[in-house]
């Protein structure tokens, strides 16, 4: 009997507030609350609220016989901790439903895996923790930060007890394969690899509302008809996508709400079918093959590579410099510090700064919150540039307090004091880069990077409320700074024509 696994990832960044050069070493706010608040909100009023409400009905309507599986960012769930409780405790309501699984995951949405096994590791038993006490599963499936995969990650998966992992079947991995079967990685035993279909997901995703497809309108019997020619050809199905494809990519008005309300029964209707969770379906089904995936693959643009996020010299420098730091990081033994430094490991920083073209190039700007590339890059830059220095003031022990001088008797005139240059406010600019200046910021912020502790100030926590005006640099330390700034780096256009 073939098998229909939906998946659906959750996501939503920390977005960075505008940090211009004059705030290195001034100003250790590095979020933008507001609108994080504000994009968080929206999205759970047109999509996880409707959406969640929905599936709860369709589980309930089929008594059992629809199933699903969410994998929800730690940074998706820090903000709806933070900005919608309600969100919260509607994914926890599925959760208790039994028709629902829940995956693990890099915590911070991360790239990890690229350039630190031991950071990637710790993600990875972070979120499993979360999972377990805000939902009640222990996960057993995972989903790498953009579905990237190859074998090296299949052996560490492995090694730490995953029964199964999720990967998009590109065509350049299967070459004449089918992803619509089990297999195996290259090594190993235990691991089962579920490949997406991602013809059938992208018409979900991508192409429901578009009226120039020779498919639209896509109707809910249509797409099960197109589910159910694979029957003889196929023991799994596997639709994987975001979680705002429904109200948020795709509006309410496009019909995608009522879509998905017929669409299990649609599928039902034929009596070899069945949905299934991701662990289920690994367990039910034999692989049929070893798949050989030496080169990473993700789910995003055309390519399916890893270019969205490295794809130009701009993003390979800001997170090399950002992983250049993991020593420095964990020998200051700082929480709070290692907690800031871990959010700026969320995948979508690098993603802002791709310089495609095209249909890839529309839809990174879609996304974009930056007015170009360039000024993603300049932003994340400065901030990386004052966590660099806070992060070394944290390891410089603070100065010996000194004594005041005694006053001179009263009888003695005091004597001229000799001439002096002028001096100058001490500056962090020795751990600063040089960068293009940012427009100055407008909105408060929320998480905040605060300075190693002094004899005057007492050590306090790097995770803060900024409830006071932007505080602006001295005039000395103005006068410290250059006055102009690096050039732009140069970047790589990498031309594509469709989204993932």
């Amino acid at each position: 009997m073939p098998a229909v696994v939906f998946y659906f990832q959750v996501h939503q960044p920390f977005r960075l507030r505008p940090y211009t050069f004059f705030d290195i070493g001034e100003n250790h706010f590095y979020e933008d609350d507001a609108k994080n608040r504000e994009i968080l909100q929206k999205v759970a009023a047109k999509c996880y609220l409707p959406m969640n409400a929905l599936l709860a009905e369709l589980i309930d309507r089929h008594a059992g016989a629809f199933k699903i599986a969410f994998s929800i960012s730690g940074v998706a769930l820090d903000q709806f901790e933070r900005y919608a409780p309600e969100v919260l405790a509607s994914f926890q309501a599925l959760a208790r439903t039994g028709g629902v699984e829940f995956l693990s995951e890099t915590e911070y949405h991360s790239l990890a895996f690229l350039f630190s096994e031991q950071e990637f590791r710790e993600q990875v038993e972070i979120h499993n923790r979360r999972v377990e006490t805000l939902f009640g599963q222990t996960p057993t499936v995972f989903r790498n930060t953009e579905l990237i995969y190859n074998n090296a990650l299949a052996r560490v998966m492995e090694a730490m007890g995953f029964r199964a992992i999720l990967a998009e079947g590109a065509d350049r991995i299967l070459g004449w394969r089918s992803p619509n079967f089990l297999y195996l990685p290259k090594t190993g035993t235990r691991l089962r690899l579920l490949l997406k279909n991602y013809r059938l997901s992208d018409d979900i995703a991508f192409r429901f509302s578009n009226r120039a497809w020779n498919e639209y309108p896509l109707t809910a019997d249509k797409y099960a008809s197109w589910i159910h020619a694979i029957n003889g050809n196929g023991e799994i199905i596997n639709l994987f996508m975001d979680y705002e494809t429904f109200g948020e990519h795709q509006w309410a008005e496009t019909g995608i709400f009522e879509f998905m309300r017929a669409l299990p029964a649609a599928i039902l209707r034929h009596p070899d079918f069945r949905f299934m969770t991701p662990s289920e379906a690994a367990a039910h089904h034999s692989p049929v093959a070893r798949l050989d995936v030496p080169d990473f693959v993700s789910w995003a643009d055309i390519e399916r590579d890893l270019t969205a996020w490295l794809g130009n010299e701009m993003q390979k420098d800001a997170i090399e410099s950002l992983y250049r730091l993991e020593p420095e990081v964990r020998r200051a033994q700082r929480p709070d510090l290692l907690r800031v430094w871990r959010q700026l490991q969320t995948s979508d920083h690098f993603y802002y700064m791709c310089t495609k073209w095209f249909a890839d190039g529309d839809v990174h700007k879609y996304f974009n919150p930056y007015g170009s590339p360039y000024d993603a890059y300049i932003n994340f830059m400065n901030v990386l540039a004052d966590f660099e220095w806070t992060l070394r003031q944290a390891r410089e022990p603070a100065p010996p307090a000194v004594a005041p001088a005694p006053a001179p008797a009263e009888a003695t005139p005091p004597s001229p004091p000799p001439p002096t240059a002028p001096s100058v406010s001490p500056s962090p600019s020795s751990a600063r880069r040089r960068h293009k200046r940012t427009p100055s910021p407008s909105k408060k912020s929320r998480t905040a990077v605060t300075r190693g502790p002094s004899p005057a100030t007492p050590k306090t926590s790097v995770v803060s409320v900024a409830k006071g005006k932007h505080r602006k640099p001295s005039t000395a330390s103005r006068r410290a700074k250059p006055a102009t700034d690096a050039a732009r780096p140069k970047s790589s256009k990498n031309n594509s024509s469709k989204k993932r």
